[in-house]
């Protein structure tokens, strides 16, 4: 396993880089559209900013919302941050309506420089976790290879792995890892 550095000892110059954040924000209770509290993505702001001062090509941004157990759930989405998070930049945040796969894979290719990317909650997919519950409310386990893809695409979306997302860092889960990353 190569060594763990700090992302201002890396050179990011023109580089595409995955960052694990903790966006899992409280929502309000009647709209979940509406973020109540910014605390966790004003947290994650000074790394992006650098790592675009220093020069990325791209930040392709990861995170989790809620717990919807390996399936997608509207009120789980990440599309009301996406918003926020354009506005505390300034500049345009680019949303995708998944977070690994062909599509997401080439719109994470080759960017402009300097392009945000915010991906789908990471939990909308079982092996993100490696459990969940399907829509009978039976608990599933994902399947090896599947967990596998799964990495594999998140791997493809870009060229350096920066985990910025303290309060999940214990986890062993697949976007939490940095699986095939140097």
């Amino acid at each position: 396993m190569p060594a763990k550095l700090k992302i201002d000892d890396v050179d990011v110059a023109g580089k595409r880089v995955f960052m694990r954040v903790d966006f899992n924000v409280p929502q309000d209770k009647k709209d979940p559209k509406i973020i109540t509290n910014t605390q966790r993505i004003d947290g994650a702001l000074p790394t992006i900013k650098s790592v675009l001062a220093k020069g990325a090509k791209s930040v392709v941004l990861a995170s989790h919302l809620g717990r919807p157990d390996g399936s997608v759930v509207e009120k789980y989405s990440l599309a009301p941050v996406a918003s926020i998070l354009s506005e505390k930049l300034g500049v345009s945040v680019k949303f995708l309506g998944d977070c690994v796969g062909p599509e997401v894979e080439a719109a994470c290719a080759d960017p402009a420089p300097g392009t945000v990317i915010l991906l789908e909650n990471l939990r909308f997919h079982v092996e993100e976790e490696g459990k969940g519950v399907d829509a009978a409310g039976n608990k599933i386990k994902a399947e090896k290879e599947a967990v596998t893809a799964f990495r594999a695409s998140i791997r493809k979306l870009a060229d350096i792995y920066c985990n910025d997302a303290f309060g999940t860092a214990h986890r062993a889960h697949s976007s939490m890892v940095g699986e095939g990353f140097d």
